[in-house]
């Protein structure tokens, strides 16, 4: 499985931090955000990655090169305007399609620390043969994401910044979206929005045409977002707690 890091944002949440350096270099004991989301996809044997880059961009390409790119395969996707998640992603495109592949790839966020097990994600994805398979939690967030009684997508949650419906439901469940998802290489091709998107939107549109947008439960996982400064404490705790995991 190879996989993308969505790494370009500015890092708003985490200033002053990011004013001098890119959110995937912040750290957390000792290792950066990059590192620790590379070493995951490494226990689960994922060698080829595509990180894309915009805020401080030539200092994550520089601290790839210094550690020869953790004995990766790494190809980056440099962004001269930020092209939020679904724009990054469909600029990346070519990376899951050389070679003609078909297989799906993780999509993980830079900034999410957690314990989701990957492989598990994937089986799941396959089984239910989705387009997409979102880890997501029951936890509170002011933009969760409806899902019906099966599991698929039928749009954004009452409380989310920009409510919108998939397909009518009389009943569903709103759940946090942890950003990582597993994505069949077909959503490639559907993703018709233009410049910079959110990939939200596009699930969403897709999921009211009939495509099959799944939830994997990951609450049984640990889990954290790097939102403020003062996360960072306790981030560096959960990684030394987690790490044996």
């Amino acid at each position: 499985m190879r996989a993308m890091i969505l790494a370009a944002g500015l890092g708003t949440r985490l200033r002053p931090i990011t004013d001098t350096r890119p959110k995937a270099l912040v750290e957390v004991g000792g290792h950066t955000l990059l590192e620790i989301t590379l070493q995951r996809m490494r226990k689960f044997d994922i060698r080829e990655v595509i990180v894309n880059v915009h805020h401080f961009a030539d200092m994550v390409i520089d601290y790839l090169r210094k550690n020869a790119n953790f004995g990766m395969r790494i190809e980056i996707s440099r962004e001269e305007e930020l092209l939020d998640t679904g724009g990054g992603l469909k600029k990346a495109a070519w990376f899951f399609l050389e070679d003609g592949s078909a297989d799906p790839f993780l999509l993980h966020n830079v900034d999410v620390l957690s314990t989701i097990d990957f492989h598990r994600m994937l089986e799941f994805h396959g089984e239910r043969k989705a387009l997409a398979t979102l880890a997501v939690q029951k936890r509170k967030t002011s933009r969760s994401l409806l899902f019906d009684k099966t599991g698929e997508l039928r749009g954004r949650g009452s409380r989310s910044e920009s409510p919108a419906t998939a397909r009518t439901s009389a009943k569903g469940v709103q759940l946090a979206f942890s950003g990582v998802h597993v994505i069949s290489t077909r959503l490639l091709s559907m993703m018709t929005e233009q410049a910079a998107f959110s990939i939200i939107d596009a699930y969403v549109r897709l999921a009211a045409q009939g495509e099959k947008i799944v939830a994997f439960r990951a609450d049984e996982y640990d889990w954290r977002d790097l939102g403020k400064p003062q996360n960072i404490e306790e981030a560096e705790r959960d990684v030394h707690q987690w790490s044996s995991r």
